[in-house]
């Protein structure tokens, strides 16, 4: 077992180094709880990176470039492909230098790029008058390189060091401090495209980006290097703000139901350093892959029903207004159940909460293809809102109470990689269902082969025993 040099070094630039601009170890509460915060605000900015905030753009896109659906939404296939393919690498890097810098990287990235998307049919116009090619197929080329780093930076290495670092700071208060942030996080997703679409109309798809550029690239970067820390031993602190003895035990039994208020033990010099398993070593280990193919499913199913609500619905006999109306119900769901599961994550084995994510998201992938069938559309409310209310707490608890936090990065990057990778797959599976059978049914059935799968996989999978670091 390898362990980690010591967190602060002289090669991090004086800006990004852990008590400038402040100390957090004279921070007034734990400072944790900042850190918190900090992760919420990541995850949000998040949004313009996510499905579900491309799909406000996609009609303006097509238009814009004249490319027709299926073109635009390969190039969106190819690009998120290709960011997931980077993550494990971006994984490594978060580990090598850490959240604050990544953090601050990943905004302006996201900013930069939401720049480029907003000009980049004009480019293509322009490039088009200088190279032996239509203006078309030179968007197309251009849109799936902004969709490589929008994914890249969004969905990938702005999400996954948020939620990352968070894991890090908290171990009996893991799963509540997820639960608490998956609330604010299904509320925000919930209300974005309704909020992005009143803001394109108010100005423009272009300007919407714009704004949406200025604000990550300059707002999140700059709280991001305010508040982001990487791990509570760099800053002199203890995980929870309490003992640091024990520190980030790999853990497969139920958490001390007792937690522990903050006291001023949170100063103290932590008694040990990091642990953890390395990437191989974590995918060695079938609980890895267990829990990787649940995240997975959960984001191809969903990615793929959201990227074709309207169509599944009109399937069905829903107009589009009756079917959309799923959204809200089900992130009320999503809400309260992630902040339980959070509570759950700290008093009893992950491996159970997993079943009862896949039995869920089963029911509620099996109740879409039959929404025409009276009590479908409830069941498929709550069998979505639970598996994701599941899904969202369990990204940040499972691998530091697993795999430990010193390499945490790399192994969230193969995470992530094969999360984006499932998302990108879901909308092409359902609509190659569609086009060969007429129907999604079988698509949809068969995203529900994933839960059997999981579940016995899960009944099997053992977390690995507590190590600690050899000595040096």
């Amino acid at each position: 077992m390898k362990t980690v040099p010591k967190p602060v070094s002289k090669a991090i630039p004086a800006i990004f180094q852990p008590n400038f601009p402040f100390s957090p170890a004279k921070f007034p509460i734990f400072y944790g709880w900042a850190i918190l915060v900090a992760s919420i605000l990541g995850v949000l900015t998040s949004i313009p990176g996510q499905t579900i905030g491309v799909s406000v753009f996609t009609d303006h896109l097509i238009a814009a470039t004249g490319l027709s659906r299926l073109q635009l939404a390969n190039a969106y296939l190819v690009g998120t492909l290709t960011s997931g393919c980077l993550l494990p690498f971006g994984g490594k890097l978060l580990d090598r230098l850490g959240a604050r810098q990544i953090v601050v990287l990943a905004a302006v990235g996201l900013g930069i790029t939401l720049c480029y998307l907003a000009g980049c049919d004009r480019l293509s116009r322009f490039l088009s008058q200088l190279l032996p090619f239509g203006a078309k197929p030179i968007a197309a080329v251009l849109l799936v390189l902004g969709f490589v780093s929008l994914r890249f930076c969004g969905q990938g290495m702005l999400t996954m060091t948020s939620r990352t670092t968070l894991g890090k700071w908290f171990e009996r208060r893991r799963g509540q401090v997820s639960g608490l942030e998956g609330i604010f996080v299904a509320f925000g997703f919930a209300i974005a495209p309704y909020w992005l679409s009143k803001v394109i109309a108010a100005v423009g798809w272009r300007g919407t980006w714009l704004i949406l550029a200025a604000t990550i690239g300059l707002g999140m970067s700059s709280v991001g290097w305010l508040l982001f820390r990487d791990n509570p031993e760099e800053c002199n602190l203890s995980m929870d703000g309490a003992s640091a003895s024990g520190i980030d035990s790999a853990i497969n039994h139920p958490v001390d139901n007792q937690i522990n208020d903050q006291t001023n033990d949170q100063r103290q010099q932590p008694a040990e350093p990091l642990w953890g398993l390395t990437r191989r070593q974590a995918m060695g280990t079938v609980i890895f892959w267990a829990a990787t193919l649940a995240f997975a499913a959960q984001a191809l199913s969903v990615t793929g029903i959201t990227f074709h609500i309207v169509s599944i619905g009109a399937e069905s006999g829903l107009a589009e207004p009756d079917i959309v109306k799923i959204f809200v119900p089900k992130a009320v769901f999503s809400t309260a159940v992630g902040f339980v599961i959070g509570l759950l994550c700290d008093r009893i084995r992950l491996q159970f909460i997993f079943m009862f994510m896949m039995v869920f998201q089963a029911m509620g992938i099996a109740a879409m293809a039959n929404l025409a069938i009276p009590g479908m559309f409830a069941l498929a409310v709550v069998g979505l809102g639970v598996s994701m209310g599941c899904f969202a707490t369990l990204t940040t608890v499972v691998l530091p109470r697993f795999f430990g936090r010193a390499h945490l990065g790399a192994i969230s990057g193969v995470q992530m990689m094969m999360i984006v990778i499932g998302s990108s797959i879901g909308p092409s599976l359902l609509a190659n269902f569609e086009a060969v059978t007429g129907s999604y049914v079988g698509g949809l059935y068969t995203c529900c082969l994933f839960a059997p799968i999981v579940i016995f996989l899960m009944t099997f999978a053992k977390a690995p025993a507590a190590r600690k670091p050899d000595s040096v």
